[in-house]
């Protein structure tokens, strides 16, 4: 049997056995076992140092106690957490769950309104959080009377907890334990909390170790801030396999391969702009240099995924789910010829994936139509939002809103139901329009939108961001869109090009459409006319959002 024969046999009756529970189903669990296993082998790595298994169980434990016996933690409180990319973050999560209470991970670049609204929505009446953003709250509670009682816990060392002992807090937790309120990034509306219990993390974390082929020897790496979800699975994933995630203050497109290498890091997950921000910095004799045996990503561009591979050398594979479902579909290293293919591989084995119309029957191989799933890892429902649950929820599938193509044994996506373009009778999916203009050397990122025309009822407008050093001009945009109308049919081709700096954003690193079209509305732009000039006279360089 050869090596490659011998990982392959290995991964799939690591898959096989995904159709059995995972042995230890809380994290609380994942911890324990790890940390009588193996006490000084390492966990957690920041900035600020390393920690063993073995000290954050302890650490945990004595912050566990002081939540119950100081903070009037109960079973089933709602806690939030509000800090940066620190240790005091996991620990504050695992210490959280360790009471018995619900977490509620809020984003510490959030302002007084984002900040009110989370913590009214989920009835937190505790936060953990830091010395910078402790004013802030305080605002809020001094503001908001039905706040005033929020109490702040300080995001204490493990040093300042020696008064508490060291013994978990008696609490019955289980699986299907409620663990987290996970706020979705609200692009149609206000925010949405997932609750998401023990079982969805372990499992979450369990799948993509066993796809991905992770074991000890392993070090994982991140950069998002931990109150996004990829932080949060990667340390159920290292608990799992019982390897260091190492984590990053922030995403740096210049420096994060230099971490890469410095860390020794074998697995990174990536998504949103980060593939083609790494790609558009220069290439260095050091590329290659790295111990990464393995990239999963989220939208993987197209263009690149070869390049990517061949820059960094290592697979990159795509990876997709939600916040709502963890994780669907994933393309497994070995799956060499689904690079630059856009196909996001099979589902995984606890998961079951369909493509159907709007009456809910499935299309036939090769048309699009919407994703659905079921299976665990899932969502229990929406918090306190019955209604939305429902049209999310049906029958045991989850909704995507993303449509999609049924290939053979994989599936490829074509953009979300409600983000298309309706131009003179066409639907345009706008992430087709993307991924075409992304193409381009000069373009970081690009977010294609509908606009109002009298003809056509919507034209195609496309905001894109530049790199750093090229002329935001109308030769720009017409050179890109040039470029485009090789790539696209003729109606798909955006008429309108209008330049921005950056994009909001999601916590899930996709532009934010809704903030985006805002912004526009209230700092409109210079917006390029690219229509062939109906009469003659100069282009049009108007306003237009």
């Amino acid at each position: 049997m050869t090596g490659v024969q011998s990982v392959h046999q290995e991964r799939a009756i690591a898959l096989d056995r995904m159709a059995v529970d995972p042995p230890i189903d809380t994290l609380i669990g994942l911890l324990a076992i790890q940390a009588l296993r193996y006490p000084d082998r390492e966990f957690l790595r920041f900035t600020e140092g390393s920690w063993s298994f073995g000290e954050i169980d302890d650490w945990t434990s004595r912050l566990a106690q002081r939540l119950v016996s100081e903070d009037g933690v109960r079973e089933g409180d709602r806690v939030a957490i509000m800090l940066p990319n620190v240790v005091q973050w996991p620990v504050a999560w695992l210490a959280i769950l360790e009471a018995g209470g619900v977490a509620v991970p809020i984003n510490s670049s959030y302002q007084r309104a984002d900040l009110e609204f989370v913590l009214r929505d989920s009835g937190a009446r505790v936060i953990v959080t830091d010395a910078e953003h402790t004013p802030l709250v305080e605002q809020v509670r001094a503001a908001n009377a039905d706040l005033a009682d929020v109490r702040i816990v300080d995001a204490a060392s493990c040093d300042e907890l020696a008064q508490y002992p060291a013994d978990r807090p008696g609490v019955a937790i289980s699986g299907e334990t409620l663990a987290n309120l996970q706020y979705t990034s609200g692009t149609t509306g206000f925010p949405k909390a997932c609750m998401l219990t023990h079982d969805y993390w372990v499992r979450l974390g369990w799948v993509c170790a066993s796809a991905a082929g992770l074991g000890a020897d392993d070090v994982a790496l991140t950069s998002q801030p931990f109150s996004y979800m990829d932080p949060q699975w990667n340390t159920s994933l290292c608990l799992t396999i019982g390897a260091p995630l190492v984590v990053l203050p922030r995403f740096s497109a210049s420096g994060f391969m230099a971490d890469v290498r410095r860390h020794r890091a074998t697995f990174c997950y990536v998504l949103g702009s980060m593939p083609t921000l790494l790609f558009k910095q220069e290439p260095s004799p050091q590329d290659r240099d790295n111990d990464l045996r393995l990239v999963l990503c989220s939208a993987i561009p197209v263009a690149l995924h070869a390049e990517l591979e061949r820059r960094w050398g290592a697979p990159w594979r795509e990876i997709f789910g939600m916040t709502e479902s963890g994780v669907d579909l994933v393309s497994f290293p070995e799956r060499s010829a689904d690079v630059g293919s856009g196909r996001l591989g099979r589902p995984v084995p606890t998961k079951q994936v369909r493509v159907v119309d709007p009456q809910g029957a499935e299309v036939a191989e090769g048309e699009s139509g919407e994703l659905i799933t079921s299976g665990r890892p899932m969502m229990l429902g929406y918090w306190n939002r019955p209604e939305d649950t429902a049209q999310v929820l049906r029958d045991g599938w989850l909704h995507t809103g993303d449509v999609a193509v049924r290939e053979a044994d994989s599936y490829r996506l074509v953009g979300r139901i409600k983000d298309m373009v309706r131009r003179g009778g066409e639907n345009i999916a706008s992430a087709e329009v993307e991924r075409v203009l992304e193409r381009d050397d000069t373009v970081v990122a690009a977010a294609v939108v509908g606009v109002p025309d009298e003809l056509f009822g919507e034209e195609v407008k496309a905001f894109v961001q530049l790199a750093p050093g090229v002329e935001e001009c109308r030769a720009a945009a017409e050179r890109i869109v040039d470029g485009a109308r090789t790539q696209l049919a003729r109606f798909k081709v955006p008429r309108y090009v209008e330049f921005v700096a950056d994009f909001p954003r999601t916590p899930s690193e996709r532009v934010s459409k809704p903030a985006l079209k805002a912004r526009a509305a209230e700092h409109p732009g210079i917006t390029h006319d690219l229509q062939p000039l109906r009469t003659a006279g100069s282009g049009n360089d108007r306003s237009h959002t």
